[in-house]
């Protein structure tokens, strides 16, 4: 005996139009409700009709005969549904356990862990061992064994004074004493070198609709336009900003000469009744603590000024040096400059 054909003929305008607006539950009731229906072959009958799984419709059947449905707020019975890959494959959370352990960084003891390799390499690791393993399973699986993706964490530090946190307070009391009896403070620090011409840079800025910037396609160097090195002067107590464009090398003559034109531009205008000078900065590099040619640069320019000049460097290794024409052990002394082609400085902006 066959399914019944004329109620299927009825029935196929109704289903395609109930069965899209019906959840996964519904239509499998439906479908089996009409395979019932048109008898033996029903099922198959119904499957061809409508395009779905001759297992949705059996199920769908079964349910209606022996009355066990899924409960209320669910689409399936416990236990229903495609099993999870963890579950049918017991070797696929230790394979990928294995591949990330050499990879894997932070404190064993912590809760949290996080990984290096991305989900796309690591599912394509396990299915050469044999395991199948979409990135999308990758990154479940990595979820729910504490795993997450996270960016490194700048916080070790290199080896610190025991009197870090009084050294920090010592600049700051002598940045407080000079700003309060009106006298100026600076910051001073060079900048990352820059290619000089038509060269694309990173970001957006304003402009009319259609009329970019334009630039060259490759940021080949230019040995013609060569490269500037931005060496910043904050002034603290006026809360304004000074750069020194120079264009040869970072040496301890161009951080010396843009404090120089600091004062000769800005500071002198600025502080006419100034006599002494902070000066705060890095431990290292052109102005660092134990680079002579910056200490003669600055002796040089108290003995040019009248000014006392105190620098403050910032840890590790705080030292403080005040640089006066009367107390500097260089000051009577020609200044020693390391480079004999020390950075020439062309503009200021």
């Amino acid at each position: 005996m066959s399914a019944n054909a004329e109620l299927l003929r009825l029935m196929e305008p109704q289903l395609r139009l109930g069965l899209p607006v019906l959840d996964e539950k519904s239509r499998r009731l439906v479908l089996g409700m009409v395979a019932r229906a048109a008898g033996d072959g029903g099922t198959g009958a119904v499957a061809r009709l409508t395009g779905a799984s001759w297992q949705t419709v059996a199920d769908g059947a079964a349910e209606l005969e022996s009355g066990q449905y899924a409960p209320q707020g669910r689409v399936r019975r416990p236990g229903g549904g495609r099993k999870k890959l963890a579950e049918t494959d017991p070797g696929l959370v230790p394979a990928l356990l294995a591949l990330v352990t050499d990879s894997t960084r932070g404190d064993p003891e912590s809760p949290l862990m996080w990984t290096t390799k991305s989900v796309k390499h690591l599912s394509d690791a396990l299915a050469g061992q044999g395991h199948r393993c979409s990135p999308q399973t990758a990154w479940r699986l990595l979820h729910e064994q504490g795993f997450s993706t996270q960016a490194n964490a700048k916080v070790m530090e290199g080896k610190q004074h025991l009197d870090r946190d009084a050294q920090f307070q010592y600049i700051a009391a002598q940045a407080k004493q000079h700003l309060a009896a009106g006298q100026p403070v600076i910051s001073v620090d060079a900048k990352k070198k820059e290619q000089v011409g038509e060269l694309a840079q990173a970001g957006a800025e304003w402009r009319p609709r259609g009329d970019p910037v334009r630039a060259r396609d490759h940021s080949f160097p230019d040995r013609e336009g060569g490269h500037a090195i931005p060496y910043g002067v904050y002034d603290v107590g006026a809360n304004t900003g000074f750069v020194n464009v120079g264009t040869d090398h970072n040496t301890a003559a161009l951080a010396a000469e843009s404090v120089r034109r600091w004062w000769n531009m800005t500071g002198k205008g600025a502080y006419p009744a100034a006599g002494r000078l902070l000066v705060t900065c890095d431990a290292g590099g052109s102005n660092g603590w134990t680079n002579r040619a910056w200490k003669a640069g600055l002796a040089e320019l108290a003995q040019e000024t009248g000014l006392e000049i105190t620098v403050c460097h910032f840890p590790p290794g705080t030292q403080c040096r005040c640089l006066s024409a009367a107390n500097y052990p260089f000051a009577g002394l020609q200044p020693w400059v390391h480079d004999a082609r020390y950075a020439s400085v062309d503009r200021v902006i």
